[in-house]
């Protein structure tokens, strides 16, 4: 392929273009042949974390995406062998929740009706639903990755390695059952784990109750506990004070009855307790507390716990926060009420634990007359039955965040259920340590939120009481006392007896029975799956159905190199990954992580399908292309793990400030190489060898160098983000700066050899940065190197080079590398910059001739830098004069001294106000001085260099000519003075390049390209006092030189014209006509 024939900007199409890429990649298997012709390299190992693909992807994934093909892309061009296996989580959650809701079922009666079978045969059709989706949108965003050998967590191997893994964790003692309180979606009828529960938390409205507790040896007297879990109350079993506060007793003045609750607490009882008619009986130590035996709250439970339950109990988990200083315990609803009530002799290790809540959050018949009620709703009963009992002292509600299930966006509960735990708060100093030999990108991510994460691990919950997931490998007895692991198939089929498994499904392996050894019959497997984070973490193994094969391939390649996902992944597929490494091998799963932030909605709120707040990603890319979407995203905050709050027109804008100019430039060089041979007869040939004197090719060359150099160091660090901006200043310096600069000698009105030498410099220019863009716009670096690779030598690059693709980054080249000439092109490009800075100021336009720029500088060196690209300097601004001067007195030049007060108050405190009164009165002289000698003395006190900012600024009054009329720019190293009064001379060139503009702009709208020839004719229809007239007249040699040709009048037009418009220049208008020539 090559580019396409238009040069004109404006109609080129990069999503069209892009397209066309497509299908040359398709024709070659670019992304295929590029991993062959890696084969026998140094591995570079990649664990793409999968995705679930029950719904199509949204800029997350495309982010994501983006990052991961940047940096394989990159390993692949430097040298790597490069395996990139697409993923996919088959399993668990949302699946399920999709199924349940097209099949209108929910709960595990309704389920078994169904059938484990049926369940899960309806489940695996819907897996890869939007599979060929995915495909066409990951390869429409460039990402090169490899679908055809995927690997799927659903997949027979895949689990056969999730059940060595859970067995190797068996063995070493690490699995256990335990009933502990966990996070419960009743939407969902399973537990979650804990980083699962704090995925989704929304702002709700509570009841607020504050409880009365009548203690049992003295009635009138009532503890008072506060809860927004009016649910909770009917298991109540303690009250919990904390050991180390005082607690008071108080008589209320209004209604006489006497509470225990913390001083401090009172705003629970009182707005403003100061004026609250209440009288202190007296104050309590919590340990007096300890004990005290009171009223059940409810009878339900009466009859199980009356022998240790109702008791006040002490941890020092209590707050003052909040409350009133007492928290009511709920064994079997919160997880600190369990442990305290374990501690303090409540409940008993397998003894009986209030749990009246049913998997749907429904009571049961236990508790009467809430029996079928949700729990929630049933708040307000039970509120208002303890209000009739007259124990209910305040009601009112509560405004906070509350953790909902992120899957079915129902409120979680917390509640006590049996479950299957990984022990990880055992190891946490060795999570903290493997983590601590990885890099992660940003590192705060690593040292804060993850690394917070890790030193409070708790034990991990893997099993999940549903049924489309890979089973728990346990076989127990009927009392659990005796359990046997399987770690695979071989062994299921030994310790069964029933040969030919190829599928590890619940309705393929629950029927299995393994004798005991112990007499207790069969052993039959528990009913639980596993957690699909467990699943997700065991992918490094898994993938390579590791261990029972590519067991060498595995241990070569693990840890990863590189692994990267959202930073929301701290607590989920980053976490599960170096906890089951640390396990197994003691090791962390990756060397490399980058953490991406979220990406938002312009509103900056999350993205919602329902809002419809955020516009279409397949869309965006058929409207503006792959490419902008991906630099767009690389260039913001997300990838230091910030948010992006996604503006359509940050995509338009990476088109019109970054790619579009860029693409000029290609197309201008083909212009310039076609117009080469139409006037020279040669064909360009790019010669590497062929090195040129012009200073601002070397310039150009050397900073593609020294830009290689950074790409090199930054991507090997994973520093996304301060490549991308690199890479987009080097665009800038190309179009706006060496190629405006340096058109006439491309154009060829140096001669030929010079014309050579800055084409030879631009197309080295254009490859580098096409290679080293190369992974990050993947398609227009492909489109216009199939065009740029026709003007290499042969052989240029060893091997298959028919894509950019295929061939390497480009090595840093030191020769280049010429700091003297970087440094003179900086200061020439600072004093341009304040030129045009003055020219805006008093809109003044480029095209306006000017007469003279000062350039005021007390270094030589620095004066002498800028005399040698003087000509740049005059061309570019438009100028006739170019003054370098030291001699800062003729023209104006000042000093004065500026301070920060605020900072310089705290060292010199009540001296400060004389400082600040002096300081403008100090004489210009002094200040200048100062910059030599480091002090300067005010008002008898002395200043450090530290302490002031010295700035030069122009004063007109001080100027030796007083008849110039000079306006000034400084960026506080050099004050250049530019002249700003229009001259007729210079007034009427400026109009005449106002022609050549009118003349650029039809050739454009016409369509025209640089080789097409065509004659010019004129007609001045509007010229108030000949202005126009007397331009054409007196500018028709520098016409004629600018635009290679006479302008004709309108009369001499001997043929038709094929395009004709009427043009204006301020108030004098022409029409313009062109004929072919």
């Amino acid at each position: 392929m090559s580019a396409p024939e238009e040069s004109v900007s404006s109609r080129f199409s990069f999503p069209r273009a892009e397209e066309r890429v497509l299908e040359f990649w398709r024709e070659i298997d670019a992304f295929k042949t590029s991993v062959k012709l890696s084969e026998g390299r140094k591995p570079f190992s990649f664990y793409d974390g999968p995705p679930f693909c029950t719904g199509l992807p949204h800029y997350g994934h495309m982010l994501a995406g983006t990052i991961k093909d940047i940096v394989t892309r990159f390993a692949h061009n430097t040298g790597h062998y490069v395996e990139r296996r697409a993923g996919w989580d088959c399993h668990g959650l949302p699946i399920e929740f999709e199924i349940e809701k097209a099949l209108g079922i929910s709960g595990k009666d309704q389920v078994m009706e169904l059938g484990i079978e049926n369940y899960n045969k309806e489940c695996r059709k819907i897996v890869m639903r939007y599979s060929s989706e995915w495909r066409t949108t990951v390869e429409r965003l460039g990402r090169w990755i490899d679908f055809d050998n995927d690997y799927k967590t659903m997949d027979t191997p895949f689990m056969e390695s999730e059940w060595w893994v859970f067995k190797q964790l068996f063995d070493k003692g690490l699995v256990y059952r335990g009933l502990r309180v966990m996070p419960y979606s009743t939407g969902l009828n399973t537990t979650l784990s804990n980083f699962e529960a704090g995925q989704n938390y929304k702002d709700v409205i509570d009841p607020a109750l504050v409880v009365a507790f009548p203690l049992k040896k003295d009635p009138k007297v009532s503890l008072l506990a506060w809860t927004t879990t009016p649910w909770t109350l009917p298991s109540n079993c303690a009250l919990c004070v904390n050991p180390d506060f005082e607690y008071v007793k108080i008589k209320d003045g209004e209604t006489g009855e006497v509470y225990i609750l913390l001083e401090k607490c009172l705003t629970i009882l009182y707005k403003n307790p100061k004026k609250a008619s209440f009288e202190v009986l007296e104050k309590i130590k919590a340990a007096d507390l300890v004990g005290l035996e009171y009223e059940p709250l409810f009878d339900f439970f009466v009859p199980r716990l009356k022998e240790t339950a109702w008791r006040v109990v002490s941890d020092k988990y209590v707050s003052d926060a909040d409350g009133t200083g007492i928290v009511h315990n709920s064994p079997a609803y919160g997880e600190d009420d369990y442990r305290v009530c374990m501690d303090g002799g409540i409940i008993t290790r397998g003894g009986f634990v209030p749990m009246p809540v049913r998997d749907d959050g429904t009571f049961d018949d236990s508790v009467g007359p809430y029996a079928n009620m949700h729990v929630k709703e049933a708040d307000k009963a039970i509120a208002r039955d303890i209000k009739n009992r007259g124990r209910l002292v305040r009601q009112g509600t509560l405004n906070h965040s509350y953790p909902f299930c992120w899957r079915s966006n129902t409120p979680l509960l917390y509640r006590a259920v049996p479950s299957w735990f990984v022990r990880v708060e055992d190891a946490r100093d060795k999570l903290t340590a493997n983590n601590a030999q990885t890099r992660w990108v940003p590192e705060f991510v690593q040292e804060n939120r993850f690394g917070t994460w890790l030193v409070n691990a708790r034990d991990w919950n893997v099993s999940r009481t549903r049924y489309w997931g890979t089973p728990i490998p346990l076989w127990v007895s009927d009392d659990f006392e005796e359990i046997v692991c399987v770690g695979s198939i071989a062994e299921l089929e030994e310790l069964s007896g029933v040969a030919g498994i190829t599928d590890l499904h619940r309705e393929h392996v629950d029927k299995l029975t393994i004798p005991s050894r112990q007499g207790k019959g069969q052993l039959r497997r528990i009913e639980e799956v596993f957690d699909c984070w467990f699943e997700s973490g065991s992918m490094p193994y898994a993938q390579k159905h590791y261990p029972f094969e590519n067991k060498e391939l595995f241990h070569s390649t693990f840890p990863a190199d590189f692994i990267s996902e959202g930073i929301d992944q701290t607590r989920g597929w980053f976490y599960t990954l170096l906890v089951l490494s640390t396990l197994l091998f003691d090791k962390p799963a990756w060397k490399n992580l980058i953490a991406s932030g979220l990406v938002l909605a312009a509103d900056g709120k999350k993205m919602s399908k329902s809002l419809k707040n955020y516009p279409d990603p397949t869309l965006v890319v058929d409207m503006y292309g792959a490419d902008p979407l991906r630099l767009y995203l690389i260039n913001s905050p997300v990838v230091r793990a910030e948010t992006l709050k996604f503006k359509e027109e940050g995509v338009k804008d990476i088109v019109s400030r970054v790619l579009l100019p860029w693409y000029n430039a290609f197309c201008f060089f083909n212009a310039q190489v076609q117009m080469l041979k139409k006037d020279s007869d040669i064909v360009y040939k790019f010669d590497p060898s062929n090195m040129s004197d012009n200073i601002m090719d070397r310039w150009m060359l050397a900073s593609v160098q020294s830009l290689t150099k950074f790409v090199h160091e930054e991507m090997s660090a994973y520093r996304l983000y301060t490549v991308v901006p690199r890479l987009l200043e080097m665009i800038d310096q190309l179009t706006n700066w060496y190629v405006r600069f340096n058109r006439k000698r491309l154009k060829g009105e140096g001669g030929i050899e010079d014309t050579v030498h800055a084409l030879n410099t631009l197309f080295e220019v254009l490859l580098t940065m096409c290679r080293l863009m190369a992974p990050f716009t993947p398609f227009l670096t492909e489109n216009m190197y199939q065009t740029l690779k026709a003007h290499l030598p042969e052989n240029f690059f060893e091997g298959d080079s028919r894509s950019l693709h295929f061939v390497p980054f480009p090595e840093v080249r030191e020769e280049y590398f010429n700091p003297e000439i970087e440094r003179a092109m900086s200061r020439m490009q600072a004093v341009i910059e304040l030129g045009r800075v003055i020219r805006e100021r008093n809109n003044i336009a480029l095209k306006m001739p000017l007469l003279e720029l000062v350039v005021v500088h007390s270094d030589p060196q620095y004066l002498d830098d800028v005399r040698g690209l003087s000509t740049y300097i005059t061309e570019q601004l438009n100028l006739r004069n170019l003054v370098l001067t030291s001699d800062e007195d003729t023209y104006g030049i000042k000093y004065r001294a500026e301070a920060d007060f605020k900072k310089l108050g705290i060292k010199l405190r009540k001296d400060m106000p004389r400082v600040k009164k002096a300081l403008p009165d100090v004489p210009s002289s002094t200040i200048k001085e100062a910059q030599t000698t480091g002090s300067l003395l005010v008002d008898g006190i002395t200043l450090g260099a530290d302490d002031i900012n010295i700035v030069r600024f122009f004063d007109k009054l001080s100027l030796a000519d007083k008849s110039k009329k000079y306006d000034e720019a400084t960026d506080k190293s050099v004050v250049v003075l530019l002249d700003t009064e229009i001259h007729d001379e210079l007034y009427h060139e400026g109009l005449a390049r106002e022609v050549i503009n009118r003349v650029q702009r039809l050739r454009k709208k016409a369509g025209l390209q640089a080789l097409d020839d065509v004659v010019y004719y004129y007609q001045i229809t509007e010229d108030p006092e000949d202005i126009l007239a007397t331009v054409l007249k007196t500018q028709a040699e520098f016409l004629r030189q600018t635009l290679k040709q006479d302008l004709l009048l309108m009369a001499e037009k001997n043929a038709e014209a094929f395009t004709e418009e009427e043009q204006d220049i301020n108030e004098s208008k022409f029409v313009l006509a062109f004929v072919r020539a």
